[in-house]
């Protein structure tokens, strides 16, 4: 096993992309992204690496040579945030229809406008039904593990589709955390040799790419991507296990602390994880039966693993960090319907929160928690909204 290093969570994602030492890399740099693809670079330049680094224009430009890269054969990284992602967004829906395991580092900043550089899931919520596996990351070095485990999913042969991997803006991307490695010739040996299904390079069995597809063909192509969103389900239990085993950090589809005798249970993404245990801890000291969960891979959505979770509780309160104008947080629907079929569904609650990098805090939570165990809670609640 790899020793205790201190280090940021760009630095960390770097770090993992050293070790994989994948074939290209194609990046924009974005704050709070940047860090990632310097220091990238800086591996690059020094001889750390040999991938072939191509610096670009533009966001849309890095995205569609990560994506024509892999379609060749080759395996491919890139970071983007916020604003970089939605240059990304006509490039983001065709990456996946192309079935190509490219892995993509997001450091999750609010998308404009008014202009923000904070930390919300604006950015990754605006892309969540393009056919992009996501990971979600609570501290540094998960932030680390998922940069590792993305392309054991991505790039399984029953999968095959790019994958995006979350850490939160500034919380996670320059705060500096005390983090485990995994021992480079390990991480080597646990991605193993990119063996890339249908590549372009392959002359001797001549194939096309990014086709017009008319009605007959875009339907079922498009249901592929469903099947396979399917099959990463149990391909990331698989490679979780396996990670398990390399580094006895343990990761599920939904990661969860104190659930089972809970009344009341949090569902809620990302660095704000953290948080809420921290919040569920206090609540437990004064009587108040508190859980929480974070859904570790929230695309494809885990329905049956958030539905085990939820069975028999009082009450579900979703964190959302994503504002959606006119209707709910986007976590909210999935999770109501993840309960649906319970026998008992519990009452259901929303809280928007952290907007732009509004402050996220145990003494926040708690509030919202006790108010929902003493039924004073509404449905919808803006946490720390001020007019």
């Amino acid at each position: 096993m790899g020793m205790d290093i201190a280090i940021n969570g760009d630095n960390a994602v770097a770090l993992a992309w050293k070790q994989i030492n994948p074939d290209v890399c194609a990046a924009y740099p974005i704050t709070p992204q940047t860090i990632i693809v310097e220091k990238f670079a800086e591996y690059v330049a020094n001889g750390e690496v040999d991938t072939e680094f191509v610096c670009v224009e533009s966001e849309h430009s890095a995205l569609t040579l990560c994506t024509t890269s892999a379609s060749a054969g080759a395996r491919t990284f890139t970071a983007t945030a916020s604003q970089g992602l939605a240059y990304m967004w006509e490039m983001v829906p065709i990456t996946a229809s192309m079935r190509v395991p490219l892995i993509m580092a997001v450091a999750n900043r609010t998308v404009s406008g008014p202009i923000n550089i904070n930390n919300d899931h604006g950015d990754v919520m605006s892309v969540r039904d393009c056919g992009w596996i996501q990971l979600f990351s609570e501290n540094v070095q998960q932030a680390y593990d998922n940069s590792i485990i993305a392309p054991r999913i991505a790039e399984h042969h029953d999968v095959q589709l790019p994958c995006m991997v979350n850490l939160d803006g500034f919380i996670l991307t320059h705060a500096i955390e005390r983090m485990t490695m995994v021992d480079t010739a390990d991480v080597k040996s646990f991605v193993g040799e990119h063996k890339p299904l249908y590549p372009l390079l392959d002359v001797k069995h001549p194939i096309s790419h990014g086709n017009m597809d008319g009605p007959d063909f875009y339907y079922p192509h498009k249901y592929q991507t469903v099947m396979a969103m399917d099959n990463a389900l149990k391909v990331a239990e698989e490679v979780f296990e396996e990670f398990y085993q390399l580094t006895g950090r343990r990761y599920n589809l939904v990661d969860e602390y104190m659930c089972d005798d809970a009344d009341i249970v949090v569902v809620i993404l990302g660095s704000s994880y953290g948080t809420m245990k921290a919040t569920v801890d206090l609540l437990r000291e004064e009587g108040i039966k508190v859980g929480c969960c974070m859904p570790h891979v929230y695309r494809p959505w885990p329905e049956a693993a958030m539905a085990k979770i939820m069975n028999g509780k009082k009450s579900v309160v979703v964190f959302d960090k994503h504002l959606g104008i006119g209707s709910y947080g986007p976590l909210f629907p999935e999770v109501v319907t993840a309960a649906v079929d319970l026998e008992e569904v519990p009452k259901m609650y929303n809280v928007i929160y952290g907007l732009g990098g509004a402050d996220a805090t145990v003494a926040g939570f708690k509030g919202i928690l006790e108010d929902v165990a003493e039924g004073k809670a509404e449905k919808m609640t803006y946490l720390g909204v001020r007019l």
